[in-house]
C-alpha cells in the first residue's frame, strides 16, 4: 500500500507543478524559502528551550541548597544555558560591587573589620578581595535598589533571548496559507482567462490549470502546521521558563536583602559610628602635646608653674 501512495503522491505534486503558472511557481518558491527558515527557528529555538530547561534545573537545585546568596558566585559555578543563572551572576556582580565601592561602615564591628585583615607588625590592613570582603559587608538602600533595577534589567532581557525567533514561527503560521491562497486565486484567475481566450469550458482544459493553482496552497499548508504545532509547544514552555525567572528574581532579591542590606534604624547608625570612631582611636591613639622630658603620667603646668586648668 506504501508503494501505491508515494508514487501516486510524487506524480500529483510533480503534474500540478508543472502545470503551476509562473505566478504560482513564484509563491511556491517564496513558501519554500520561508519553509526552511521556519524549520531553522523550530531546531535551534527547541535546542535552545532543551538546553535552558535542563541547566536550569541544576542550577535551581544547586542553589536552594546554599544559605548565602553569595555562595555559587564565589566558588566560580557555571550553568551555561540557564536563563536564571544569568539573571543571577548580573545581581551577583552588581552586588559585589557595591559590597567594594559603598559599603555601609559600622553596620556591627565584625562587619567592618571583615574589609581587612591584621598584618604582622601594620597592624590593620586593607583587604581588596571583594569576595572576601562580601562575606559580612552591608549596602545601604540606595545600593539595593541599584542590585534590584539589574536584576529586573536581566530577566527582561533573557525573556526577550527566549521569545527571540518566535515571531517568525507566528508569521509562518499566519501568512503560510493565505500566501498559497493568493497563488491559488491567481492561478484560477489565469486559468479561467485563458478558458475564456479560447472559449473551451471544458473539464480537460480545465483540470491541469486548477491543479497548478491548487499546489500554492499545499505548500503553504505545509508551511503553516509544522510552525503552528511548535508555536505552539514553544511559547508554552517560554512561559514556564519566564516564570520560573519572575520567581527567581522575587526570591533572590528577598535573599539579598536579608543578608546584605543594613535595615538598622538611625540611633544604630549613629551608635554603631560612633564605636567604630572610638575603637579606631583605641587602636591609633593621638599622641598628647607636652613639654620635653614630661612622663607620661606628668601634669601639664601653666605659665606660672602651676597645674594647668582644663577648659581655661
Amino acid at each position: 500500500m506504501t508503494m501505491y501512495f508515494e508514487p501516486l503522491l510524487a506524480n500529483a505534486l510533480q503534474f500540478a507543478f508543472d502545470k503551476a503558472t509562473t505566478e504560482g511557481k513564484v509563491t511556491i518558491t517564496l513558501l519554500a524559502i520561508a519553509s526552511m527558515i521556519s524549520w531553522t527557528v523550530i531546531i535551534q529555538k527547541g535546542r535552545q528551550l532543551y538546553r535552558a530547561a535542563k541547566a536550569g534545573k541544576r542550577f535551581f537545585s544547586a542553589y536552594r541548597k546554599v544559605r548565602d546568596p553569595l555562595e555559587l558566585y564565589r566558588d566560580g559555578a557555571d550553568y551555561a544555558g540557564a536563563p536564571a543563572f544569568e539573571v543571577y551572576q548580573a545581581g551577583a556582580a552588581e552586588l559585589v560591587s557595591h559590597l567594594k565601592n559603598n559599603p555601609v561602615h559600622g553596620a556591627a564591628r565584625s562587619g567592618a573589620r571583615s574589609f581587612g585583615v591584621w598584618g604582622s607588625d601594620q597592624g590593620f590592613e586593607e583587604n581588596t578581595d571583594p569576595v572576601g570582603k562580601s562575606a559580612s559587608a552591608k549596602i545601604s538602600d540606595s545600593s539595593f535598589d541599584s542590585v534590584r533595577v539589574v536584576i529586573e534589567r536581566a530577566v527582561s532581557e533573557q525573556a526577550i533571548s527566549l521569545e527571540k525567533g518566535m515571531i517568525i514561527l507566528s508569521t509562518a503560521v499566519a501568512g503560510g496559507p493565505f500566501l498559497g491562497l493568493l497563488g491559488t486565486v491567481w492561478g484560477v484567475m489565469e486559468t479561467f482567462s485563458g478558458i475564456a481566450k479560447v472559449q473551451a469550458a471544458s473539464l480537460t482544459a480545465m483540470a491541469p490549470g486548477v491543479a497548478g493553482a491548487l499546489i500554492a496552497t499545499v505548500v503553504g499548508l505545509f508551511v503553516a502546521i509544522p510552525a503552528m504545532f511548535a508555536y505552539n509547544y514553544m511559547i508554552t514552555t517560554i512561559r514556564a521558563l519566564t516564570q520560573q525567572l519572575d520567581n527567581f528574581a522575587a526570591e533572590y532579591t528577598a535573599a539579598i536583602e536579608r543578608q546584605y542590606v543594613d535595615r538598622r534604624s538611625v540611633a544604630e547608625e549613629v551608635a554603631g559610628a560612633l564605636r567604630e570612631w572610638f575603637g579606631d582611636h583605641q587602636m591609633h591613639p593621638r599622641p598628647s602635646p607636652s613639654k620635653p622630658g614630661a612622663g607620661p603620667n606628668q601634669v601639664p603646668l601653666g605659665t606660672k608653674g602651676k597645674p594647668a586648668v582644663v577648659g581655661a
